[in-house]
C-alpha cells in the first residue's frame, strides 16, 4: 500500500478578499460559531441515552454509573486524540482522512466506508423510531408515511445549505440540552428534599439500599458497558462539521476541551439522578423508561408525553446530523478518489448534493428493509454495523500515534491540542477498546455483542479486501502508463 503525499498539512491558502469566510475543498464555511458550539454540546446526547438507559440499570443496578463513567472516560481520551489531529488539520473526512495520511490509503478507504455504512443504517433506525412516536400522536397518518416525511424534510434542510443544517441542529441540540439540564436540576432538588410534591426518596440511600451498589456483582459493570457504549457515538461529528466553519481550529480545540464536563454532566449526572430517586429494580423503570419513571416519581404531570417529545427531538437531531455526517464522509471519499468522483461535486451553495442524495437513498432502502424484513435483512444490517463505533475509535488511536510525528515534523505550530501522556494513554486506550471488543464476544444472546462483532468484522474484512484490490488495480494502471516511457 502507498501512503498519500503530505497534502493534508499543506500551508493555509491565502485568505479570500471581501471578508468572506474561506471555502473548504468546495464546501462553504456556512456554520456559525454558535452552531458548532451547540453541535459539540448536544452531539454527545444521543437518543440512546433516553431510551436505552433502562436496560443498563436493570443489568448493573446503581453500578451502571461506573459503566457510564468508564465509557465516558474512553470517549474523552478518543476525542482528545481526534481533537489533536482535527485542530491541526480540519477536514470534512476527519478521522478517515487522517487514517489515509497516517496508516495508508487502505485504512482511510475502509474506515470511511464503514462509517458511512454505520450512519445510513442509523438513518433507518431513527426514521422508524420517530415515525412510531408521530403515529401515536396522529394515527391517521401511517407509520411508513411519517418515516418518509421526516426523511424528506431533513434531506431538504441538508440540501438547502450547511447553514440550514446548522440552524436545525442548533435548535434540536438546544432542546436536548435544556431537557437534560432541567431534569438534573429538578431531580437534584427532589433528592435533597427541596422539591414540593415529590414522591421520590430523598438522599442517596437508593444507591446501596437494594442489594448494594453492585447488586449483580462486579461483572455487571462490563455488561453495562456493552449496553451503553454505543449511545456515545456521535461525539466526533463536531470535528467533521468544523471544516465548514470560519474558525475551525478554535472550535475543535474548544469542543475537545469541553468533552469532559459534557460527558460528566449529561450522562453520569442524569443517570445518577435516576438511580438516586428510584430503587434500581423498580418495575416502573422497565415499564416506562428510566427518565419517565423518575419524572413521575417527582410529580411532573404528563411525564410520558414530555419525554416522547424530547426523544422525538433527539431522534430528529440524530437523523439530521447522521445525514450530514454520512454525506460529508462520502464527499471526502470522493475527493480522495475512493468513491465516485460525483460525490466530490458541490452546488452553487457549497452543498455536496450527490453525496447527500446517495446517502439518503441508501437510508430509504434500509427503511424499506426495516418494514419488509425487520428480523432478517435489517437485523443483519444492524448487527453488521454494531461494532463500527469501536473500530472507528481504534483507527483514531492508531492514526494519532503516527500523526503526532507528522505534525511535529511538518507544522509543529498547529499542535494546539495535545493528547495527554502521549503515547502511554493512547496505548492504554487501544487496550481498553480491544478489551471491550473481546468481551463482546462473550455475549452470545441473539443480536448480542458476539454476533455484532463477528458480522462487523466480516463486513470490515470485505471492505478492506476491496481497498487492496482497488489499490493493486491503480498500481497496475500506473505501471502500464509508465512502462512505455
Amino acid at each position: 500500500m502507498t501512503t498519500r503525499p503530505p497534502e493534508s498539512l499543506a500551508p493555509d491558502a491565502a485568505p479570500p478578499t471581501g471578508g468572506q469566510p474561506p471555502e473548504q475543498d468546495g464546501l462553504k464555511a456556512g456554520l456559525k460559531n454558535r452552531h458548532l458550539s451547540m453541535i459539540a454540546i448536544g452531539g454527545v446526547i444521543g437518543a440512546g441515552l433516553f431510551v436505552g438507559s433502562a436496560s443498563g440499570i436493570a443489568a448493573a443496578g446503581p453500578g451502571i454509573l461506573l459503566s457510564y463513567a468508564l465509557v465516558g472516560a474512553l470517549v474523552v481520551l478518543v476525542m482528545r486524540m481526534l481533537g489533536e489531529m482535527a485542530a491541526a488539520n480540519p477536514s470534512s473526512g476527519s478521522f478517515s482522512a487522517y487514517a489515509d495520511r497516517a496508516l495508508g490509503r487502505w485504512a482511510g478507504f475502509s474506515i470511511g466506508w464503514l462509517y458511512w455504512f454505520f450512519w445510513v443504517v442509523v438513518l433507518a433506525v431513527e426514521a422508524t423510531a420517530g415515525a412510531v412516536i408521530l403515529e401515536s400522536w396522529v394515527p391517521a397518518v401511517p407509520q411508513w408515511a411519517w418515516a418518509l416525511i421526516v426523511m424528506v424534510v431533513l434531506t431538504a434542510t441538508n440540501l438547502v445549505s450547511v447553514g440550514s443544517f446548522g440552524e436545525f441542529e442548533f435548535w434540536f441540540a438546544g432542546i436536548k440540552v435544556v431537557a437534560i439540564s432541567g431534569f438534573i436540576v429538578l431531580g437534584g432538588l427532589a433528592i435533597f428534599g427541596i422539591l414540593p410534591g415529590s414522591d421520590a426518596d430523598t438522599g442517596f440511600s437508593n444507591l446501596t439500599a437494594h442489594g448494594g451498589f453492585l447488586p449483580e456483582g462486579p461483572g455487571a459493570i462490563l455488561t453495562g458497558i456493552l449496553l451503553v457504549v454505543f449511545s456515545f457515538m456521535g461525539s466526533e461529528i463536531v470535528t467533521l462539521a468544523a471544516a465548514e466553519s470560519p474558525d475551525a481550529q478554535r472550535q475543535v480545540a474548544k469542543a475537545t476541551r469541553s468533552v469532559i464536563w459534557r460527558v460528566g454532566v449529561f450522562y453520569v449526572g442524569s443517570i445518577l439522578v435516576v438511580v438516586a430517586l428510584l430503587p434500581w429494580n423498580d418495575p416502573s423503570i422497565a415499564e416506562k423508561g428510566s427518565y419517565v419513571a423518575a419524572l413521575d416519581a417527582i410529580g411532573i404531570p404528563h411525564a410520558g408525553q414530555i419525554m416522547n417529545f424530547i426523544v422525538l427531538t433527539a431522534v430528529l437531531s440524530c437523523l439530521n446530523s447522521g445525514l450530514y455526517t454520512a454525506s460529508r464522509m462520502a464527499f471526502s471519499l470522493g475527493q480522495r478518489g475512493d468513491a465516485p468522483r460525483s460525490f466530490f461535486k458541490t452546488n452553487t451553495r457549497g452543498v455536496p448534493q450527490p453525496a447527500i442524495l446517495a446517502s439518503v437513498a441508501f437510508g430509504f432502502v434500509a427503511v424499506g428493509f426495516n418494514y419488509l424484513w425487520p428480523d432478517t435483512v435489517f437485523q443483519f444490517l444492524l448487527n453488521s454495523s454494531g461494532a463500527v463505533a469501536l473500530f472507528v475509535w481504534l483507527v483514531i488511536c492508531f492514526s494519532q500515534l503516527k500523526m503526532r510525528g507528522i505534525i511535529l515534523r511538518e507544522s509543529p505550530e498547529k499542535l494546539v491540542v495535545r493528547m495527554w501522556l502521549f503515547p502511554y494513554l493512547t496505548w492504554a486506550t487501544i487496550g481498553m477498546i480491544s478489551f471491550v471488543l473481546l468481551y463482546m464476544l462473550t455475549d452470545e444472546k441473539e443480536g448480542g455483542g458476539r454476533s455484532q462483532v463477528l458480522l462487523s468484522v466480516l463486513v470490515a474484512a470485505i471492505v478492506i479486501a476491496i481497498s487492496f484490490v482497488r489499490e493493486r488495480a491503480r498500481s497496475k494502471e500506473t505501471e502500464d502508463v509508465v512502462a512505455p516511457l
